[in-house]
């Protein structure tokens, strides 16, 4: 499925607002989550390739796409099509590592299928002239009609019709991670709208709808749990099936100025938090519960929001505007029937498989953090998808003892296995203080000769804007946990 399908149509440009909303991220405990394609723990800024940027580039029209452009995360290689730089890549990845954790947890098995797919499976499910031209229709040397996928429950319908025969290999959960293409009239808001994007999808295979309505309770609470990890305060709302089809559908939206959609919501969901309370995947009743919980509260995009229906008192109602970050469906037989998933049933009859989709924008998560997590410097990371932990900062490059103490920390910190950037450059205060700022890590570092005089570093908090003065020990122990 592509989560964009639901977003509404974005008329005039966002004037970018740089402030933080309350309800769109929130402040979580550090956790390293540990790089699967960069072993590079420490690195020297003066060697890193980030080409960082004072100006905002004038095709830049939302603050995500300013700030990922200016703190060198990305850089365009054609219309809504982008390059990951270095440090976009490892908040890309870690991100990626988090829906990947999540999505094991719930039970679900990873696998990779291809960008491109034949264009019968589409004709067989009926989609192929019904998708429009957002879809990349291709051709290739022997004439064979073929795609740039946008989704894939086509493909894996095939997938799972050729290889599953009967009810005792059910339930099935099965997801990739791939690029996705959608052929966007208009792309622009950077990797927000873009043409190609970085998707983890699942699909699901029950022999009933129960247990199809199991699956999707599953999803639900560990859709929860992997936004809760990114620091997001995430918001569930019954939303329209789309051209995906089916009875039962929500979308993920997090809060943000310059949200595409309006959301009304009840006040209660500012102190919801999944994680308070440990989930077991095989209690379904109290996944049950946990899907009750969080849908009990008002909560409406303005699509399905009726201001003299809304139940909620006008202190308690929300009104913000929100990003659409994951969404999630069960559509019974829709493909299934259409192209022949079938099992053999407990009673040797042929049964045809319920399925669902779910789809979180892995890209589009890390556009939507800057969205929900800036201010008027620059990015604020949550911890857990930070590019690095810690900026340390070397305000006298050169300095004999500055360099010396610099050395001996960025040693200590990648023992610890702490992620850090060393601001090593000879470069003026100034512009170290403005890029740290800019990239947005968590914690800044900052050794001086004057401090080193008095035995004293500073330790600074992005997110708060607390400073400390402690000794060396003091704050290596901090940082180092």
């Amino acid at each position: 499925m592509d989560i964009r399908l639901c977003f509404p149509y974005i008329g005039a440009p966002f004037e970018p607002h740089l402030s933080r909303f309350s309800l769109g991220a929130r402040r979580t405990s550090t956790h390293h989550v540990v790089m699967t394609t960069d072993t590079s723990n420490a690195v020297r800024r003066s060697r890193y390739f980030l080409p960082t940027l004072k100006e905002t580039p004038s095709e830049a029209q939302i603050v995500s796409h300013q700030l990922m452009l200016r703190a060198g995360m990305v850089r365009q290689a054609s219309a809504g099509i982008y390059s990951w730089l270095p440090m976009g890549f490892r908040v890309l990845k870690k991100i990626e590592q988090i829906v990947r954790e999540e999505q094991n947890r719930a039970g679900a098995q990873e696998m990779l299928m291809p960008t491109i797919q034949s264009a019968d499976i589409w004709k067989e499910s009926g989609r192929y002239d019904d998708y429009g031209k957002e879809m990349l229709r291709i051709t290739d040397r022997h004439d064979r009609e073929m795609l740039f996928g946008p989704t894939n429950e086509e493909l894996i319908t095939q997938i799972f019709a050729n290889e599953v025969r009967t009810y005792r290999d059910l339930p099935k959960n099965l997801y990739h991670i791939q690029w996705k293409f959608r052929d966007e009239v208009r792309p622009r808001f950077g990797v927000m709208r873009g043409r190609e994007f970085y998707m983890k999808d699942a699909y699901s295979f029950d022999l009933d709808a129960d247990a199809g309505r199991v699956t999707y309770h599953k999803m639900f609470v560990s859709y929860l749990r992997t936004f809760a990890r990114m620091g997001l305060q995430v918001i569930p709302m019954q939303a329209d099936t789309g051209p995906i089809g089916g009875d039962m559908s929500h979308e993920f939206l997090i809060l943000a100025e310059t949200g595409e959609s309006e959301v009304y919501c009840h006040r209660a969901y500012q102190d919801m938090d999944v994680m308070t309370t440990d989930v077991d995947y095989d209690d379904h009743a109290a996944l049950a519960d946990t899907v009750g919980r969080w849908t009990e509260h008002y909560a409406m995009t303005d699509e399905m929001h009726d201001a003299a229906a809304c139940p909620v008192d006008a202190a308690d109602l929300v009104e913000a505007r929100g990003i659409e970050v994951g969404h999630i469906f069960f559509f019974g037989t829709k493909y299934s029937e259409k192209m022949g998933a079938r099992v053999a049933g407990s009673d040797g009859e042929e049964v045809t498989v319920e399925m669902g989709s779910y789809g979180i924008g892995v890209s589009r998560l890390v556009g939507g953090i800057i969205e929900a997590s800036h201010d008027d410097d620059g990015i604020v990371w949550p911890e857990a998808v930070a590019p690095f932990n810690t900026g340390l900062i070397n305000l006298r490059q050169g300095d004999d003892a500055c360099d010396a103490a610099c050395e001996d920390v960025f040693a200590k910190l990648d023992g610890a296995s702490v992620e850090v950037m060393y601001d090593d450059r000879p470069e003026r205060a100034g512009v170290k203080f403005a890029d740290m700022e800019l990239i947005g890590l968590p914690w800044q570092l900052v050794i001086g000769p004057r401090g080193l005089k008095s035995g004293v570093v500073e330790l600074k908090n992005r997110a708060s804007g607390d400073k400390e003065e402690v000794s060396l020990e003091s704050a290596l122990a901090r940082l180092t946990g």
